[in-house]
């Protein structure tokens, strides 16, 4: 991987505020699109005004995050015992660690796998009664994990699968410091064969990773972050036509040029589906993510104004709205830590401390002398 630029693996000064940036950015990002995730463009209009859905404070009733923010916290425990065992002086496989970790979130959704899998000694976050809600949980990750068999690279589960639960849950492993960024894409491809067995979904997962890791561990600029990660994707053996397809889209989409061909805005709504995708499978989902941050970069003023405008596009459509909004909420907490995260939405979001408790724990665990 001569190609790619270096990257820093040491966590950085203010590496507690972007780890819990990403986690809470992906829950708030999740929970905005939760809101339209089955609706089409015309209804959410219809619902919330021309503008579309743009505040939680529209929800009607309590906020609520998706299986994405509850698979995303499963996948950061999964890391926890890993690291938990390492500083102990004991090796853990890391995959056998997540796949476990997927099994004991299976079980938060009242389903038991077959009878060949194993039953996962339970950990702090199973007596969460926050995540024991079914939000619409996606059938290859459920089907993946109830089969009772631990999916890899070489005997795949749901081959033909391609769709988004691997990218929107594997945010965690870019925020792993002290290892190098190979690492990281590995850790995130290899997890992603546990419930999806295409490439385009190990690839985009991994790709994924990647690009939180150049943000929060290795502090790059935006754009050169999201072109390494085109780069490592490129770089990929047999790397799939479709992704790259994606990412190429995304990135020359949301360059000056294209955005002032466009009357110096952003591609919205079906304009923008039409482009990238729906998102419901993953590497639409990773390319509406990014599109909507890249595109909405060069007039916010503010860490929270370009959260709000990116979150706001990668919502309003016709597609999958919180994984889209979920990714974009990753990306951008991943680029400015906790300083993106609107204190309004805060207060109206489910579970904060929650998801703040796991990430202490993971800042303890990877920073402690």
């Amino acid at each position: 991987m001569s190609s790619q630029p270096e990257t820093v693996n040491a966590p950085p000064a203010d590496f507690a505020s972007r780890v819990h940036g990403t986690l809470l950015g992906g829950s708030l990002g999740d929970a905005l699109g939760y809101l339209v995730e089955f609706d089409s463009l015309a209804d959410i209009r219809a619902t919330y005004g021309p503008a579309g859905l743009v505040d939680l404070s529209q929800a009607d009733g309590p906020v609520h995050f998706s299986d994405d923010t509850q698979m995303t916290l499963y996948t950061l425990d999964g890391l926890l015992e890993v690291l938990e065992w390492a500083n102990g002086g004991v090796g853990a496989d890391i995959n056998a660690c997540q796949w476990l970790a997927c099994l004991r979130w299976l079980k938060t959704q009242g389903i038991r796998p077959a009878g060949s899998a194993p039953e996962p000694q339970p950990r702090w976050i199973d007596a969460q009664s926050v995540l024991h809600h079914q939000r619409h949980p996606g059938n290859a990750c459920v089907s993946g994990l109830a089969g009772g068999h631990m999916g890899t690279v070489f005997r795949p589960v749901n081959p033909d699968s391609k769709g988004c639960g691997t990218v929107m849950r594997s945010a965690p492993y870019g925020l792993i410091p002290n290892v190098p960024s190979e690492a990281v894409y590995k850790m995130s491809s290899d997890a992603a064969s546990l419930t999806h067995g295409h490439p385009s979904a190990r690839q985009s997962s991994g790709a994924f990773s990647w690009l939180i890791h150049a943000l929060a561990v290795g502090g790059m600029e935006l754009r050169a972050a999201v072109e390494s990660a085109r780069l490592r994707a490129q770089a990929e053996p047999s790397a799939d036509p479709d992704l790259l397809a994606r990412l190429d889209a995304a990135l020359t989409l949301s360059s000056p040029e294209a955005l002032a061909a466009h009357d110096g805005g952003a591609l919205s709504g079906g304009l923008l589906t039409d482009a990238l995708g729906l998102g419901w499978v993953a590497e639409e989902a990773l390319a509406v993510g990014l599109y909507a941050v890249l595109a909405t970069a060069p007039g916010a003023v503010s860490p929270v104004e370009h959260f709000l405008a990116a979150i706001r596009l990668a919502v309003n459509h016709d597609g999958d709205s919180d994984s889209t909004g979920s990714i974009a909420g990753n990306i951008l907490g991943a680029l400015y830590g906790e300083a993106a995260l609107p204190g309004a939405w805060l207060q109206l979001a489910e579970a904060p401390q929650l998801i703040r408790h796991l990430g202490g724990e993971l800042v303890k665990l990877t920073t402690a002398a």
